[in-house]
């Protein structure tokens, strides 16, 4: 971080306490929260003296990201961004439209050292956390770009959210705040990979958003091949803390399962995860849901998709063995709206000009 002052992370009061140290007054900080969450420069800012705009402008780190690529889909609509940060890091943000209003997936981390093998955001590892401010600024460049709002966000972009614990927290805050852009808790989701310390963390912060478990297989030597996280924290750990979070908090934890032709997506595997969620979750009284996603066939990978029946086979087993399931509709085929592939793309082209 450099010594400049990143603004757009504060909340009212941080704002107010920063402000008050040279003399302005307390309203100052909600005058300027409020045209900051619109997307708003500080010189722009015409409601504040000239001399503080000045002297702002000149202490703070602008950390909204700015449009490098956008790919609209002619099928459906979705929007897929590439983001530029201040540093020259890029990430991407998936904004989907639905009847009940734009959900926008976004990024936590400039790439990710999790992983796993069906995951284009993994290549190349982890370069840095995102700030609050860069999070926020996701959703400020989305509904700047497209003049609607974002109402409903997913924490499902490149990143493991709880490994960039405090400044999702914190992002969470700012987005949820009524004089910023005030979108409900419960209109966010956010995905882990399995980081138990994170998930016991979040119980004790007790923010009412739902929480998604990326799960992708019944067993340890699968869940292993495909996600390295389970050497450290094995299913049953993972599971553990789940528990722990519905007791905890109340809410129900949605389990994602990506299907991979020839790795996890047979009938039996259903079986397996039937019976791992229903034991987990005995005697808690709590729902059990899972979400279904075909696997996107990333060139890296080499994995592939199995076929529309053989999903809707899986789905049965579990509706059978009383489990809700929902298979995930594909969104933004045609512009490969897949986490990471945007970028991946951005840095070969970096990397190999000609």
């Amino acid at each position: 971080m450099t010594e400049k002052l990143d603004i757009y992370s504060m909340l009212p009061e941080e704002l107010e306490s920063y402000l008050s140290s040279f003399g302005e007054p307390r309203f100052r900080a909600k005058q300027v929260f409020t045209r900051l969450a619109r997307g708003e420069k500080i010189e722009d800012i015409t409601t504040l003296p000239k001399s503080l705009r000045e002297r702002l402008k000149g202490e703070i780190l602008d950390t909204l990201p700015t449009l490098k690529e956008k790919l609209v889909s002619k099928i459906d609509g979705t929007v897929k961004y590439l983001f530029g940060l201040h540093d020259s890091s890029c990430i991407e943000s998936v904004l989907m439209r639905y009847k009940h209003g734009n959900t926008l997936c976004i990024s936590s981390q400039v790439g990710c050292y999790m992983g796993c093998k069906f995951c284009a955001s993994t290549i190349g590892g982890k370069v840095r956390d995102l700030y609050p401010s860069e999070l926020v600024g996701q959703i400020i460049a989305a509904e700047r770009d497209t003049g609607e709002r974002v109402s409903n966000i997913v924490m499902m972009g490149i990143g493991e959210p709880l490994d960039n614990f405090d400044n999702v927290v914190k992002f969470l805050r700012l987005v949820n705040h009524p004089d910023g852009l005030n979108i409900g808790y419960r209109h966010i989701s956010l995905s882990t990979c399995g980081v138990v310390p994170g998930i016991y963390k979040l119980a004790e912060v007790d923010l009412p958003i739902t929480l998604s478990i990326s799960l992708h297989a019944a067993t340890d030597e699968k869940r292993t091949e495909i996600m390295p996280v389970n050497k450290k924290w094995p299913i049953r750990e993972l599971l553990c803390s789940c528990v722990d979070y519905y007791k905890t908090t109340g809410r129900r934890i949605s389990f994602e399962y990506t299907l991979i032709h020839g790795k996890n997506d047979t009938e039996s595997d259903a079986n397996e995860l039937a019976t791992l969620l229903k034991s987990a979750f005995s005697g808690t009284g709590a729902p059990i849901h899972v979400n279904l996603i075909r696997v996107n066939e990333v060139r890296e990978t080499g994995f592939k998709k199995g076929s529309a029946e053989s999903v809707n086979a899986f789905a049965k087993v579990l509706e059978k063995r009383g489990i809700v399931a929902t298979v995930r509709r594909k969104l933004g085929a045609d512009v490969n709206a897949a986490c990471g592939q945007l970028r991946r793309s951005a840095i070969e082209k970096e990397e190999n000009p000609s």
